[in-house]
C-alpha cells in the first residue's frame, strides 16, 4: 500500500497527526514523500512500529527490572495536541528510566521538530548550554 503511492501514504498519515492549523513545509514533505520511495525505508518504518509494540517493551521491562537507567541528560518534548501527555506526565514517567529529565509540552500535534522547529531548537539550545 505504501509503494503504491508514498505521496499519498505520507500525506494522509501526517495530516491525521499534525496540530490544529499546523503544517509541514513543502520541502520536508517533499523529503519524506522521497524517502517513502525507496523499499528499504518502507521496510524499516515497518520493522519499527512492530518493534515498538514487541520487541522493544520486552528489552524495556528487561532493562527497568535489571535497574540500568539512561545515564547522560534526557529532554523530553511533546506535543499538547498529540497523544502524548493526556492523562500524565511525560518527564515523571521518563525519570523512572533516566537519571536526568528536563522537558515540557510544545503547543504542536505529533510532528513536534516540524511543527514548532524554533521552540524546538530554543529547546535544545538551552538543553545543551
Amino acid at each position: 500500500m505504501i509503494a503504491a503511492d508514498p505521496g499519498y501514504w505520507v500525506r494522509a498519515l501526517t495530516g491525521q497527526l499534525l496540530g490544529e492549523g499546523a503544517k509541514i513545509e513543502p520541502e520536508v514533505m517533499e523529503d519524506y514523500i522521497r524517502c517513502f520511495h525507496d523499499k528499504g525505508t518502507i521496510a524499516a518504518s515497518r520493522a519499527d512500529f512492530r518493534s515498538g509494540a514487541s520487541t522493544d517493551l520486552a528489552h524495556d521491562d528487561e532493562t527497568f527490572a535489571a535497574g540500568h537507567k539512561v545515564e547522560c541528560p534526557l529532554l523530553v518534548l511533546w506535543g499538547t495536541q498529540g497523544m502524548v501527555g493526556h492523562g500524565y506526565d511525560p518527564p515523571s514517567i521518563w525519570q523512572q528510566y533516566a537519571a536526568e529529565v528536563r522537558g515540557h509540552a510544545v503547543p504542536t500535534g505529533h510532528f513536534v521538530p516540524e511543527e514548532a522547529p524554533e521552540l524546538v531548537s530554543a529547546a535544545l539550545r538551552d538543553f545543551l548550554d
